[in-house]
């Protein structure tokens, strides 16, 4: 049996079935007209493969189903760029690699000017590194990292403002050189090593040399100076022995010059001889001298006899006056040897060279010189 369904019934399940075909569409084509653009993003629009617009951050309406929205990350990215082998200038071969950090400033030229700018970057990272490090000597690759780094950014600057992107830093991590330069490089630092010890080993034995030869200079300043102040000293010691003996016989005057006369008269009375001839200066001193014996009909005064001093001419003859004036000289320059002599001890203890003689003799000789 065959159930027949009024036409008012199908009628009405037609009419949902299309009423939800068109909310389904409705749906669909809103969600294709509208268009979320994140804040790190910028969107590149085109219309039946046309470009439209640069799409910026938020919502965005746009044609549906015949626009596409080409997604451009406007943050610093990082790119790693792999191992790369170059020979340098003086023919070492070495193996490097980098790391580039980029930016899209200008997300339309990079969607038109580029197909993959990340790839496009990192393949011309890649060559420029083979040829910087190409220009280089081996030592100017190792110890130039900076340089390196600055050259590679030139050369990538020009292109890539093409693309529309910024290169902000580049950075080499690393390069090494071949195994066998490798081997060579650590023979010739431990060959360096063993000049440089040799070199400090003698440069401490020169020194200790010279400290020595130092020390025996000085240790025979002192030694000279030593014998040099001892002959001072002594010399000093028979000067004030003259002098004392000088002054002494100033003290006794005339009376130890008639004293000796009278002996000398004696001796002429032993003597068988008749005639004398006596100096007037004695005869003179024993009339003075007789004046002052006891009992004798001259004696003035209260008979005492006092030591007289020598006259002017009589100093000068035995050189009386000069004495002081030399025992004065010898004592200066005793003090001064004695001073110098101190400060020659004081410079060997601090380790200094000693200063030179300064005293009248010492200066003498060198004007000699």
């Amino acid at each position: 049996m065959i159930d027949v369904i009024p036409l008012p019934l199908q009628s009405a399940e037609l009419a949902v079935g299309v009423g939800t075909l068109v909310l389904l569409l409705a749906v669909i084509t809103v969600w294709q007209t509208v268009t979320f653009v994140d804040a790190y993003e910028r969107g590149a629009l085109t219309v039946f493969g046309e470009y439209r617009k640069l799409l910026e951050p938020g919502l965005n309406v746009v044609p549906p189903f015949v626009s596409t929205v080409h997604r451009f990350d406007v943050r610093t990215q990082t790119l790693d760029v792999p191992s790369q082998e170059a020979i340098t200038r003086d023919n070492s071969p070495v193996t490097a690699d980098a790391v580039i950090y980029i930016r899209v400033m200008d997300a339309k030229r990079a969607f038109l000017e580029v197909d993959d700018y990340k790839r496009a970057v990192s393949n011309l990272a890649q060559t420029t590194l083979r040829a910087v490090l190409g220009d280089m000597e081996l030592d100017e690759t190792l110890s130039r990292r900076g340089h390196i780094n600055a050259r590679i950014r030139k050369e990538l600057d020009e292109p890539t403002d093409e693309w529309g992107i910024r290169v902000e830093a580049v950075e080499v991590r690393e390069v090494t050189p071949s195994q066998e330069v490798t081997r060579a490089m650590e023979r010739q630092t431990s060959a360096e090593r063993s000049r440089r010890a040799t070199i400090l080993e003698a440069q401490g034995e020169r020194r200790s040399a010279v400290e020595r030869a130092e020390g025996n200079k000085q240790s025979n300043i002192i030694r000279a100076q030593g014998e040099k102040q001892s002959q001072i000293l002594e010399a000093q010691g028979d000067a004030i022995s003259t002098v004392l003996r000088a002054k002494s016989a100033e003290s006794m005057g005339e009376r130890a010059i008639i004293d000796q006369g009278m002996d000398t008269l004696r001796e002429i009375g032993r003597s068988e001889s008749t005639t004398f001839v006596l100096p007037q200066e004695l005869t003179s001193m024993v009339g003075r001298y007789g004046k002052h014996l006891t009992g004798s009909d001259v004696a003035e005064g209260d008979g005492s006899l006092e030591s007289l001093e020598f006259d002017a001419e009589t100093r000068e003859l035995i050189g009386l006056d000069d004495i002081a004036e030399i025992i004065g000289e010898i004592d200066a320059e005793a003090e001064m040897d004695l001073e110098e002599l101190e400060q020659q001890a004081q410079a060997v203890k601090e380790g200094v060279d000693a200063p030179g003689p300064t005293g009248p003799a010492d200066a003498a000789s060198r004007d000699g010189e």
